[in-house]
């Protein structure tokens, strides 16, 4: 069975005297008495049953099995030291609010390469519609126009908007004038679609029901309920799995961008890094008005 360890203050101060070979300096590193280190060494020896010094009047000569002993605290003693630090050094998540569509279909299918990149944030991720207080959040994925005040900001890219819609609308070439005879899911951007691609006074007919996001709009297009305006860029997938199709050259650009936002007294993290090069070769546009739609 082994024996209990000394305290480990008592350990600090052996280290330290084996360390100088001195009290007094030992004493003065530590900021305790040479008095009290000499007793707690006499009452060290005591315990452990080993002679760590030799004294000689004020002359004091280190023991071999001391200096063994001294060795081995110190590198003991560095590990705590470092184990300290590291737990001092670890990071909060970042706290990530992001627009609803943006995170599911551009951010969380790429967290995962994210997170196999070296010195990669853990983060914290919200994806609620409505914008969070400032503090709330380390780093915001919004949309809108800006300004920004209190935020830096980068445009990562200009929203576009194009019909997508069910192969089974289209089982042959489908042409803007004909989408007018398919059911459109609700959007105040129809009309200016219509008139960007050339069909003047567009009288479609539009579904029911009212979809609070272009997530769920996307989801009742791949069900056949109707058409809706969707970013080919967010929705690239449903077109590459052929659930919907973009068959429309016509973009109905902006007015928002997609903006990352973090605060102006804030270092430029590791995942504000990554996310502006990965839009670094993207053109974002230009801001324009704002629309009224949610995101």
């Amino acid at each position: 069975m082994r024996k209990k360890l000394p305290p480990l203050d008592s350990l600090r101060v052996v280290a330290a005297c084996i360390r100088h070979g001195n009290f007094s300096r030992a004493a003065a590193e530590l900021g305790i008495t040479p008095t009290a280190v000499s007793q707690r060494m006499r009452a060290l020896e005591a315990e452990m049953g080993v002679e760590l010094f030799k004294r000689h009047g004020p002359k004091l000569t280190t023991t071999d099995r001391a200096k063994a002993l001294g060795q081995r605290l110190e590198q003991a003693l560095s590990l705590m030291h470092t184990a300290v630090d590291d737990c001092r050094r670890v990071k909060q998540p970042l706290r990530v609010t992001c627009a609803p569509t943006f995170a599911a279909r551009w951010l969380v299918p790429r967290l995962a390469t994210y997170h196999s990149l070296p010195g990669a944030d853990a983060i914290a991720l919200d994806n609620i519609q409505a914008v969070l207080p400032a503090g709330s959040f380390d780093v915001a994925i919004r949309n809108g126009v800006g300004p920004w005040p209190g935020y830096n900001a980068v445009q990562l890219m200009l929203e576009q908007r194009t019909p997508m819609v069910s192969p089974k609308w289209a089982p042959g070439r489908l042409t803007a004038k004909a989408l007018v005879q398919i059911p459109l899911i609700p959007d105040p951007g129809w009309s200016a679609w219509f008139k960007l691609a050339g069909v003047a006074n567009a009288k479609p007919e539009f579904v029911a029901t009212r979809f609070p996001n272009y997530e769920l709009e996307a989801q009742a297009a791949v069900q056949g309920i109707g058409a809706a305006l969707l970013s080919p860029v967010l929705f690239a997938d449903l077109r590459v799995q052929g659930v919907l199709i973009d068959p429309f050259p016509w973009r109905l650009e902006g007015p928002g961008s997609y903006w990352l936002l973090w605060g102006n007294e804030s270092e430029e993290c590791h995942f504000v890094r990554w996310m502006k090069a990965q839009f670094s070769g993207l053109p974002p546009g230009q801001p324009q008005a704002a629309e009224p739609k949610r995101r």
